[in-house]
């Protein structure tokens, strides 16, 4: 059998699961929290199973949102009328919660982005582009996401660095038996996933931070953070990184807000990305000087009610606890990696084994084509993803053309996991394969 083989194989830890693999939260309840959950798809309940992708909104995260709009709408910052500085008061409160959900007391570290994406493309253009040179290394790992992949290649075409990887291994998890090989003293960035969207494996980022500065102090170490800050407790110290990235829409809030949290001494070392109002401390006709972070990358009019909007989704989701949130959501991926690995004919990506995984489960059928699978199980009500979930290298590397993914929140249920494989098993029936 292949390393690749193995690393998927179906009959890995496929026993039944546990019968204690039961959802920790009122399920019920948190439903109603969700006005979106009441409608029907194809005239069925939705069972919504794409979070990893984005995840729906609560009532008090459109509340907030309309609020802000009817009651304090101005801009921020500039303003002295009651409105602007009641707006800036609100800008600047959610930027102390958001910064709070991970374990940072100083907001001035916490910078407003539109996603995981813009804060890692801000990383790589404002601290990595003015600073390497050829023949440095940027270390990534052959399971980034794209928007951890695609902005250091255009650092590296930009600098003439070279682009490095941490393999994974045959159980779905980094090699880091490499790591000490793959240190050199020319790596000065190393960008990881806290969690991978496609493996569902979660990354030991605090043991290679520490390894890291062992054994090559010049490294930054910068996480993305977009599939583990909205399911389970991130402390920014714990992790040992020098920024951390994640978005706003994966953890309840609105779409077009996100966060980059960092050190004091990285945002100071960051220049300017994007020029502009709000940015600056003095301009004349030729010259300009720059305010502190955060402002300093906060150019232009920000997006203030969607900063608001994730405010609420963070003291929504800090509501339940996330060491409960956590314990819900690995439930239900645990007991979805089971229920898939029965079955024969499917291929589970990634590590099975409790604990060992974030809040999602990606499959291939030996027969159905995974687009073939949504288009069908859509026509149940049940919503997954198909495709190479924006990790193409990855999929290359495990040869598949791409994948299915079902991935969980607060409000799905264990039942809700075997209506999607009893969706599965409709949709396979219809596409004519053998069981």
């Amino acid at each position: 059998m292949s390393t690749d083989e193995r690393l998927t194989d179906p009959r890995r830890l496929a026993a039944r699961p546990p019968a204690d693999f039961c959802p920790v939260l009122d399920v019920e309840r948190v439903r109603r929290d969700f006005p979106i959950l009441r409608r029907t798809v194809h005239g069925r309940p939705l069972v919504y199973l794409d979070n990893a992708a984005t995840t729906q909104k609560p009532r008090v995260v459109i509340d907030a949102l309309v609020r802000f709009y009817e009651q304090h709408n101005a801009n921020v910052h500039r303003g002295i009328h009651t409105l602007a500085e009641e707006a800036t008061e609100a800008y600047e409160q959610a930027r102390r919660r958001v910064a709070g959900l991970v374990g940072v007391d100083d907001p001035s570290r916490l910078v407003f982005t539109r996603n995981t994406t813009e804060a890692l493309n801000l990383l790589a253009h404002a601290w990595a582009a003015p600073r390497l040179a050829p023949g440095d290394v940027i270390l990534l790992t052959e399971m980034e996401h794209h928007s951890n992949l695609v902005p250091w290649q255009f650092v590296a075409r930009r600098t003439g660095a070279e682009l490095r990887f941490i393999p994974i291994d045959a159980t779905g998890h980094l090699d880091l038996d490499s790591l000490d090989r793959l240190l050199t003293p020319r790596v000065r960035v190393l960008s990881l996933a806290h969690a991978s969207n496609v493996l569902g494996t979660i990354n030991p980022v605090a043991r290679i931070a520490e390894q890291v500065r062992a054994s090559a102090p010049q490294v930054r170490v910068f996480v993305d953070a977009a599939q583990s800050v909205p399911h389970m407790p991130v402390s920014f110290a714990a992790l040992g990184c020098d920024a951390l990235a994640f978005s706003g829409h994966k953890l309840y809030g609105p779409t077009g807000i996100g966060a980059l949290v960092a050190t004091s001494e990285l945002l100071q070392e960051c220049d300017p990305w994007l020029g502009g109002g709000e940015m600056i401390d003095t301009v004349t006709f030729t010259t300009s000087t720059y305010a502190p972070p955060p402002l300093r990358f906060e150019a232009g009019t920000p997006n203030v009610a969607d900063a608001v909007g994730l405010a609420a989704a963070v003291e929504y989701l800090e509501s339940f606890g996330m060491e409960r949130v956590w314990q819900h959501t690995q439930c239900l991926s645990e007991y979805a990696w089971h229920r898939l690995a029965e079955l024969p004919f499917m291929r589970v990506l990634g590590p099975g084994e409790r604990g060992s995984r974030a809040a999602l489960v990606t499959f291939a059928d030996a027969e159905a084509h995974p687009h073939d699978l949504a288009t069908l199980l859509d026509r149940d009500g049940v919503a997954i993803r198909a495709g190479h979930h924006c990790a193409m290298p990855l999929h290359e590397r495990l040869g598949l053309p791409s994948s299915a993914r079902a991935s969980f929140g607060l409000y799905n249920s264990r039942e809700e996991v075997d209506h999607l494989i009893e969706s599965l098993l409709r949709a396979r029936r219809f596409l004519g394969c053998h069981d």
